[in-house]
C-alpha cells in the first residue's frame, strides 16, 4: 500500500499483483535438504505474484487442485514436484483449456523433463528462472485420452517408476531406477505387438516401447538433442526387439550408446499419431504413473499445448 500526494488530498493506492498458484508435491523427491517455500514464494512476491499456494495429499491432486483453483483470476500455475506432479498438473490445464503460461519446479527423484528442458535443479534458482524466462510452447501427448508431458513406455524399466517404492526413491534417487530397472532386464520378457505410426506399420517382439518427447529416460537411455525438438509437432517413437542371444544384446545397447536409430534391433521414427495392438494387455507407464494396459491403444499429438516458462 502507499499514500500520494494529488492535489493536495491523500489517495489511498493499493499495490496491484498478479496472481499464482503454486501447487506443491511435498512427498516428492530426495530429502537432502528442506526446500526454501518462503523464499521461493517471496521470489514470486518480489516479481510482482501474490501466491496461492496448495498442497498435493494423495494421487490425481494436481489435476484436481488446478481444476478447483485456476480460475481467471490466477496468471500463472508453478507446480513443483516429480515428472508425475508435473502430468497431474498439466493434465489439469488441458481438462480446463488453459492458455496462459505455467512453470516447473524440479523436486523428484529423476526429473527427466527437467533435465530436457535445461532446469536448475536449485528450487529457488527454478524459481527465479520461472519469473524471467519465456514462454516456450511444447508439445504434449494424449495416450488413450489420457495426458501426458514426454513419455508414455511400456517393458523394461517402465514398471521401475511406478513399482518403486516412494520412500526408496527419496532415499536412493535415480539410483533407486537403476537398481529396479535392472531386475527387468534380466527378465526379457516380450511383448507381441502390432504398431502403426503414421503411415509406417511394425509388428513383432518387444523388450521395450515407448512414445517420448524428451532428451532423458529414466536417465537410463537418452536421444539425441539435434534430432529432439520438443515443439516440432511430433514426438519419438522408440522400439526395442527381443535380442536372441548375448551378440543381439550387446549390438541393442551398442546402438543405444551410439544413438544410432536405424537398426535391425532399435527402430526410432517422429511421428503425430499411432495405434497398437496386444496379443496380450500390457500396462504403461505414462511420466511415470501407472496407466493400465488395453489390446487396442492409440496416440496422438497436441500440438504447441502448453506454454512452459524455462
Amino acid at each position: 500500500m502507499a499514500f500520494e500526494a494529488f492535489w493536495g488530498y491523500n489517495i489511498h493506492i493499493m499495490n496491484i499483483y498478479k496472481r499464482l498458484l503454486f501447487i506443491i508435491n511435498p512427498n516428492a523427491g530426495v530429502r537432502r535438504k528442506e526446500v526454501p517455500l518462503v523464499d521461493i514464494i517471496m521470489c514470486f512476491s518480489d516479481h510482482g505474484y501474490e501466491t496461492v499456494v496448495c498442497f498435493t495429499k494423495e494421487h490425481g491432486d494436481g489435476t484436481r487442485l488446478v481444476e478447483e483453483h485456476a480460475g481467471d483470476s490466477i496468471d500463472l500455475i508453478v507446480c513443483m514436484g516429480g515428472d508425475g506432479t508435473l502430468n497431474e498438473v498439466i493434465s489439469g490445464c488441458q481438462k480446463i483449456d488453459w492458455d496462459k503460461p505455467m512453470g516447473y519446479i524440479p523436486a523428484g527423484s529423476t526429473n527427466d523433463f527437467a533435465a530436457s528442458l535445461g532446469l536448475p535443479g536449485d528450487p529457488l534458482e527454478a524459481a527465479e528462472r520461472i519469473m524471467t524466462g519465456t514462454p516456450q510452447k511444447l508439445d504434449i501427448g494424449e495416450f488413450n485420452g489420457r495426458s501426458f508431458v514426454y513419455t508414455a513406455s511400456c517393458g523394461i524399466f517402465s514398471r521401475t517408476s511406478y513399482e518403486t517404492p516412494q520412500s526408496v526413491k527419496n532415499l536412493l534417487g535415480h539410483f533407486a531406477y537403476i537398481l529396479e530397472g535392472m531386475k527387468g532386464i534380466t527378465q526379457f520378457r516380450p511383448y507381441e505387438m502390432k504398431i502403426t505410426a503414421d503411415d509406417e506399420t511394425f509388428e513383432g517382439n518387444f523388450i521395450f516401447a515407448t512414445i517420448c518427447n524428451t532428451f532423458s529416460l529414466g536417465g537410463v537411455m537418452t536421444l539425441d538433442r539435434d534430432f529432439v525438438d520438443l515443439g516440432d509437432g511430433l514426438f519419438e517413437l522408440l522400439l526395442i526387439t527381443v535380442p536372441k542371444d548375448l551378440v543381439q544384446l550387446n549390438l541393442i545397447v551398442r546402438a543405444l550408446l551410439e544413438q544410432n536409430y536405424d537398426t535391425p534391433y532399435v527402430k526410432v521414427r517422429k511421428i503425430r499419431s499411432a495405434e497398437m495392438i496386444f496379443s496380450d494387455i500390457t500396462d504403461w507407464s505414462l511420466d511415470g504413473e501407472y496407466e493400465q494396459g488395453r489390446e487396442h491403444c492409440r496416440f496422438e499429438v497436441h500440438p504447441a499445448a502448453v506454454q512452459m516458462i524455462y
